[in-house]
């Protein structure tokens, strides 16, 4: 049977005694309230005050933050309040109360928009650090788990392997073949278009051929990959991570990352490179039919032109990029995917944030390979 809470009253001079009994509980909320109201006058008046809880019965987080609003309440007019007499089993709730909501508001940013802006960049570059430590740090945790299987390769999990190789490269197939397509076509009929008024539509193939093999069809591929194999990457360790599911393997003394990101890492840079030769014959197939149809260019003579434009050299630049593009694509999901905490709000954003930075590290990293194979002569 819940006991009535109860507020006593003891004034001694200008200093006053609380002495809270009962239970001071949800259950009694409304009650705990009216004494609070009632309460609020004398904590006006008075130059001291004290709260003893030695004759509380019992207490949950309501009473313990009525508590605390009292002493709050004394304390913005200047008499901190002091506690006494608090049981060791609620001692830890009322420390934990005395906590929330200490930080002061930050009021509207004034001065210098120069300064708001120099300030804005160094917290982003701050962020961009530790990124570059998340990605620095699944890296060599890849690294460690590659190395053990290449020294226990039945440790390998084989059939997982087999299967994101199955969804991110067989699935995938339909639809990087149906964008490559559409793009060849439409950089076929865009250069057809201009360099007729030229009279160099023959030139049509040469930019296909090379713009394709050499970097649209490997990027183009890289893009689509991080945005349908990254996103669900991330979504699903996400999904483990906010289910425990993670932490289970650690406790049964198995590394997720040798089975978890492993085999998903491995499987892009599986894929990626087929798909992106995939890829790029669907849009030099693409070029072909509008070189025919709206270009008046019979296929014999794109094939022969395309052989004699485009060189063995131009294919291997595009393949040499995707497997690293997709070892990055690989790390930036999966150590998205284990930043998720436990809302469905961090969900999403850390899966909006896997796809955003995939896609920035893979055209920063065609850029730096372009300056690379030109400063090779290839």
């Amino acid at each position: 049977m819940s006991s009535q809470p109860l507020l006593n009253t003891i004034s001694n001079g200008d200093a006053l005694l609380l002495r809270p009994t009962g239970e001071w509980t949800a259950v009694n909320a409304a009650a705990l309230e009216h004494l609070f109201d009632g309460i609020a006058p004398q904590l006006r008046d008075a130059k001291a005050l004290t709260i003893d809880l030695a004759e509380l019965q019992e207490i949950d987080t309501l009473g313990a933050w009525l508590l605390e609003k009292i002493s709050r309440r004394a304390a913005q007019a200047g008499r901190p309040a002091e506690l006494v007499g608090v049981a060791d089993r609620y001692a830890g709730l009322i420390d934990q109360l005395r906590q929330v909501n200490r930080r002061k508001p930050s009021g509207a940013a004034r001065g210098s928009l120069l300064l708001a802006r120099l300030e804005d960049i160094g917290r982003a570059t701050w962020g961009a650090r530790e990124d570059l430590f998340a990605f620095l740090q699944m890296l060599g945790a890849l690294a460690n788990a590659l190395l053990g299987v290449l020294r226990r390769p039945r440790s390998l999990r084989l059939t997982s392997l087999v299967y994101q190789i199955y969804r991110v490269g067989w699935q995938a197939i339909p639809i990087i073949g149906l964008i490559t397509f559409l793009i060849g076509a439409i950089i076929a009929q865009q250069g057809i278009f201009h360099f007729r008024k030229f009279g160099a539509e023959s030139y049509v193939v040469d930019m296909v051929g090379i713009l394709v093999l050499r970097e649209l069809g490997v990027l183009i591929v890289a893009i689509m990959v991080a945005g349908r194999s990254g996103s669900a990457y991330t979504a699903e360790l996400g999904s483990m991570k906010m289910r425990e599911e993670i932490d289970a393997l650690s406790t049964m003394d198995l590394d997720p990352v040798e089975v978890l990101i492993l085999p998903r890492v491995i499987a892009l840079v599986v894929a990626l490179p087929i798909l992106a030769f995939l890829g790029s014959m669907a849009a030099l197939y693409g070029g072909g039919l509008v070189a025919w149809f709206y270009g008046g260019m019979s296929p014999t003579i794109f094939i022969a032109r395309l052989h004699e434009a485009v060189s063995v050299t131009h294919f291997e630049v595009g393949i040499i990029k995707a497997p690293f593009m997709a070892l990055v694509i690989g790390i930036v999901a999966c150590s998205e995917g284990l930043r998720v905490k436990g809302s469905a709000e961090s969900l999403g954003r850390q899966t909006t944030t896997s796809v955003v930075k995939s896609i920035f590290c893979v055209i920063v990293l065609d850029g730096l390979f372009a300056v690379f194979f030109a400063s090779i002569g290839m």
